[in-house]
């Protein structure tokens, strides 16, 4: 069954610029301890080339300057309830206003201060963990699953599972969307349309964020999912047997002789039959193909058209992942890619930034894949679409050095947000029940190491290219910090806007507003809509910031200390303070 050209324009074949090179790593300086960053008006200025900013996260006066004396007190407050359970579980936390009009007082005050804005529209259906559970399972399950014997065909971390029907369970700082129907989709998209216009309306350089849930049905990025990890999975296989396995991705190359005569005898090609597949554009140096090379192989093996075909090495063939689709199916899976390009186009003229989010990693994979095709259509010219990179994953650095390897061949620009993840407690508990490889890093150190590679190999390509960019999203003062000493020696200045940071509203303005008005691209993440609809998912993040605000010991510090400075100065009500 032939699926529509939306699709098959899907699978690009990559072209080629040249090998991956390694990236040196080395130990950065320590920042100056004592260092003060002066107050600077809209837009602040930048310290000339070659001079680095200097940013003192410990200063509360240069923290809480866009603080009213009202504000520092109400924040001491919300500080210490959000400390208290009770109070918790049953609040209702601080949302940015309404709509995109109620809004736009706060985002205007943050820009004053060098504060830019991402903005999330929050609203989730208030739906009971049966029905959720229930619109997940069905909206999951394919046709061909509900045949005898079907579900078997399916690897079980991509499988739906009644106990983690409800994507919410566990989850407290993610928004989690629900099929229903394309209509509903339809609804989904046309919000996300209005928060690209707000986002354009009221602020320079804004962010608008995304998640691909609530474009179409899951069903078809847990099929896709599966298929490209399968294709990848095939592919470490056949570089072990070449003697190359426990090598990083891009380091893998495999002998293109070696690789037809194994196609052969797995009975998935005979050597003839695979010899036009390594033609010149699809083998790189010295006749060998990298993982690259591989991905654009599979596109033109595996199009959707031709119903996501695998590699099986138990029946030596090439097989679809199930053994049909319906109308209807492929219907959905159109509309899914039509409703991004809206979106990447709406952005792409209103010169919005558009924030993909990351989410579960049995979608990931999909989430990933359709998001780099967006890139390479959308951000030739400047970085308008960002993908999501959890460095919690122990695949992070793979994923992330094959991304930027690939836009450096295309030539397009690369954009990533690095965070550390938000399922994690629900990620390992489904691989321990269900069976399967926990894909998590298994302590936080080990996470934390991962973020500072990732994040060092894309700062590495911004000295090498400045086509890549990264957001920071983080809530760490080290790696904060981190970032500005290796920005330092890398050479490369804020001035660039290639390197930028985000916090959350509400949380560690102590990092964020120094780091604006030192002249550092910051963002907050502004969550807005009707509070009632909105409430869903500001409790699971309020039950967040119970834990964070219970260490939050240093930020409580701050702000009574310059809450006493203006009691002292007698500048309490000031309205310059």
């Amino acid at each position: 069954m032939a699926l529509p050209s939306a699709v098959r324009a899907l699978h690009a074949t990559a072209s080629r610029m040249g090998a991956p090179r390694s990236v040196p790593r080395g130990a950065a300086p320590p920042l100056p301890a004592d260092g003060k960053g002066g107050t600077r008006p809209v837009p602040p200025p930048v310290p000339p080339r070659g001079a680095a900013p200097v940013v003192d996260f410990g200063d509360p006066q240069e923290a809480f300057r866009s603080k009213s004396s009202a504000e520092l007190l109400r924040g001491l407050l919300v500080l210490g309830l959000c400390a208290v359970g009770p109070l918790v579980e049953h609040n209702r936390e601080f949302v940015a206003g309404e709509d995109q009009e109620a809004i736009k007082p706060l985002i205007r005050r943050n820009r004053a201060f060098g504060v830019g804005a991402v903005l999330d529209y929050s609203v989730e259906e208030d739906l009971s963990p049966a029905r959720a559970e229930r619109q997940e399972l069905a909206s999951c399950t394919s046709a061909a699953e509900k045949e005898p014997g079907g579900a078997e065909q399916r690897e079980k971390q991509f499988r739906a599972h009644r106990g983690f029907g409800d994507r919410r369970d566990g989850v407290i700082s993610a928004r989690t969307y629900f099929y229903a129907d394309e209509a509903k989709c339809d609804q989904h998209m046309e919000t996300f349309l209005r928060c690209i216009d707000a986002s354009s309306g009221s602020s320079e350089d804004g962010f608008s964020a995304i998640k691909l849930t609530a474009l179409g049905r899951p069903q078809f990025l847990l099929q896709f999912s599966e298929v490209l990890v399968k294709w990848r999975r095939f592919f470490h296989q056949m570089a072990a047997e070449q003697g190359q396995g426990g090598r990083a991705a891009l380091e893998m190359r495999l002998e293109v002789e070696k690789l037809q005569e194994a196609l052969a005898k797995l009975g998935i090609a005979t050597k003839a039959e695979s010899q036009h597949w390594f033609t010149g554009e699809n083998v790189g140096e010295s006749g060998t193909v990298d993982l690259l090379d591989w991905n654009s192989l599979i596109d033109s093996r595996t199009k959707l058209s031709k119903l996501l075909l695998i590699p099986n090495i138990k029946t030596r063939q090439l097989e679809p992942l199930l053994s049909h689709f319906t109308e209807e199916e492929e219907l959905q899976m159109k509309r899914m890619l039509q409703r991004m390009d809206v979106l990447a186009k709406r952005a792409t003229e209103t010169g919005v930034r558009l924030m993909v989010d990351a989410e579960q990693s049995y979608f990931q994979p999909a989430i990933s894949r359709l998001t780099l095709e967006m890139q390479r259509r959308f951000n030739r010219e400047r970085a308008v679409i960002f993908n999501t990179h959890q460095c919690y994953l122990k695949e992070a650095y793979d994923n992330v050095s094959v991304d930027v390897e690939l836009s450096r061949r295309e030539g397009w620009h690369f954009g990533t947000k690095l965070v550390r993840g938000a399922y994690m407690d629900q990620e390992r508990e489904r691989a321990a029940k269900i069976g399967y490889e926990d894909p998590i890093n298994p302590t936080y150190e080990k996470t934390n190491e991962m973020y500072h590679r990732c994040l060092d190999y894309v700062l590495e390509e911004i000295k090498h290219s400045r086509k890549a960019n990264v957001m920071v999203a983080t809530h760490n003062e080290d790696t904060v910090k981190f970032t500005l000493r290796r920005m330092m020696e890398l050479g490369i200045h804020p001035s660039e806007k290639k390197v930028c940071f985000g916090q959350l509203l509400g949380m560690c303005d102590q990092i964020t507003f120094p780091l604006g008005q030192a002249g550092f691209p910051v963002y907050k993440y502004v969550p807005y809509g009707p509070v009632d609809e909105v409430l869903p998912y500001l409790s699971r993040r309020a039950q967040e910031n119970r834990g964070f605000m219970q260490r939050a010991n240093k930020e409580r510090d701050l702000l009574w200390r310059e809450f006493k400075r203006r009691l002292f100065a007698g500048t309490i009500f000031s309205t310059n303070p």
